[in-house]
């Protein structure tokens, strides 16, 4: 989630004080969320994945305990330099409680990191855990705006590298970015420092492989109502350059929802995409 006010430019914000008080105040529920996620469910916290600082996993395991069990991997958002893994964990009261586990992902966001250690990282997080945690039945990716960017390039991951082939069967792309070349006109590649041979090879769009029936990964595309122009655009040629390659994947118009609380109501037991999470638990098995 982007919420990151100060990395706006002044003559793009609205509402001046009361803006970064909206800002703070979404930040603040959103580790009190997380809080109450960590003391209400059994969790693992900062399970290293790698050697690096940044390279760690909060997984949030079922209430009821079970040999094989889903997991959802989370990647968040914050325009790859805002953000963490730390107050991530907002998804998971309503995820446990259909029986699925969720793992939020830190990774080095910018200026630590950047892009293609981001990539690698989150790839290497999912690799991680399907040999870490046995009794996962299926691999299900959940990212928002640059968190779904992520995750879309773990869709395209040559696994060789990694010893391991996932059994990635969904993901969940909310208001995701998936044309880099863009960014890099922007005040956002003041830190990320992204060339344009850079951005080509880490945009989505760029990169969809094509694929035979043998692949069971179904693919979720959701945007906001009040997404901007430029948000839904990408969201629809992905959707669409994923059909073209041969992909199951479908395109969610969220009504009633901004590019921040469409993935902030994931709290919510009620929120549309949060019952659409929940259906894992039915379809998980196979």
């Amino acid at each position: 989630m982007e919420r990151n006010s100060r990395r706006v430019p002044a003559n793009q914000r609205k509402g001046g004080k009361g803006c970064l008080l909206k800002a703070f105040d979404r930040l603040l529920l959103e580790r009190l969320s997380t809080h109450y996620a960590q003391t209400a469910t059994q969790t693992l916290l900062n399970v290293p994945y790698g050697m690096g600082e940044g390279e760690k996993l909060d997984v949030y395991l079922p209430k009821v305990h079970s040999e094989t069990f889903p997991l959802v991997l989370y990647i968040h958002g914050g325009y790859w330099q805002a953000l963490s893994k730390d107050v991530s964990g907002f998804a998971a009261v309503p995820l446990v409680t259909h029986g699925i586990a969720l793992a939020a992902v830190g990774y080095d966001v910018a200026p630590k990191g950047l892009l293609d250690k981001m990539v690698r990282q989150v790839r290497q997080s999912v690799a991680f855990a399907v040999q870490q945690y046995t009794g996962i039945s299926g691999v299900y990716l959940l990212g928002h705006s640059a968190g779904a960017h992520l995750a879309a390039m773990v869709l395209s991951t040559d696994w060789t590298e990694f010893g391991v082939v996932p059994n990635i069967k969904g993901a969940f792309l909310v208001s995701g970015i998936y044309d880099l070349e863009p960014i890099t006109h922007t005040y956002v590649n003041e830190v990320l420092h992204m060339s344009r041979e850079v951005a080509q090879k880490n945009s989505p769009l760029q990169c969809v492989p094509k694929l035979g029936d043998e692949r069971a990964c179904q693919v979720l595309i959701a945007v906001a109502q009040h997404d901007s122009p430029e948000f839904r655009r990408q969201s629809q040629e992905y959707f669409e350059a994923l059909r073209a390659a041969g992909w199951s994947s479908s395109l969610l118009d969220i009504g009633e929802t901004d590019h921040f609380d469409v993935i902030e109501k994931l709290s919510q037991e009620d929120y549309l995409l949060t019952q659409v999470d929940g259906q894992i638990s039915n379809m998980h098995v196979g």
